[in-house]
């Protein structure tokens, strides 16, 4: 069944139109009849049992048919990805809302190579928003991330947003295996965490002031094995691990 994507406030009505961006992938993609079902998502938690009731060259009209409200997930991850060039944040944003990233805020780093600059700052999250509604809908994902931002290491830690757990993707010899201050978590607090950041360097990791700036405010080196990670890479590999951790039985 075709999925599609429309804001919050237009999910709440019993027949609407479709955004011009879905209604033309539906016609000139998909080719939806009228009478047809369809899947709607607003990323907010609710999907939408749809009724084509028109079609036209430029415009689709659905009628719901049933509604259903998706729960949060149990644990909520932010991810915090330096910022990368072109295709690979786009795909770096694509498989963390498959993998159920809850919010991401890029980061700013000393040896990041994208630096947008302020005022580009409305493109760039409209831009971003794209991977992240076209990967909800190909998993049927209830639930949107959060794109906010760009901050530098500093200011991301200025923020002192409550999380249960901070971590911070390390090359370093001494850097703990993800279970462990998981397990440690969950049996001094009699429970998992249910919040959790994490930061993952650029191409060549975070300088070792950032680093320092990061451990010294608390957040935890952990390992994603001996090899060293291309960025993206790291970001999806340690989004997996956490997720399975926090999916295991306690």
């Amino acid at each position: 069944m075709h999925r599609f994507f429309v804001p919050p406030e237009l999910a709440t009505q019993a027949a609407f139109a479709l955004p011009e961006r879905e209604a033309h992938h539906a016609v000139s993609v998909l080719r939806v009849r009228p009478a047809e079902q369809v899947l709607v998502l607003d990323g907010c938690g609710h999907e939408l049992l749809c009724e084509v009731t028109t079609v036209t060259r430029r415009d689709v009209t659905l009628t719901v048919r049933e509604r259903r409200t998706h729960p949060r997930p149990p644990w909520s991850i932010t991810l915090c990805p330096a910022l990368l060039k072109g295709k690979a944040f786009d795909l770096l944003l694509q498989k963390a809302t498959e993998l159920g990233a809850a919010r991401i805020i890029p980061i700013r780093c000393e040896r990041t190579v994208a630096q947008p600059a302020e005022s580009d700052t409305a493109d760039k999250l409209e831009k971003w928003r794209a991977p992240l509604i076209e990967a909800a809908k190909q998993c049927g994902l209830a639930w949107l991330p959060q794109i906010e931002p760009p901050l530098t290491p500093a200011a991301s830690l200025a923020r002192a947003e409550p999380s249960d757990l901070r971590l911070v993707a390390s090359l370093a010899p001494d850097a703990a295996h993800p279970r462990l201050p998981i397990s440690h978590f969950t049996q001094t607090h009699g429970r998992p965490p249910a919040t959790l950041t994490v930061w993952i360097g650029p191409e060549g990791d975070f300088t070792p002031a950032e680093l320092s700036l990061l451990q010294t405010s608390g957040v935890l080196p952990i390992t994603l094995g001996p090899h060293t990670l291309r960025a993206e890479t790291a970001a999806l590999y340690c989004l997996s691990v956490l997720n399975y951790e926090l999916s295991a039985p306690h």
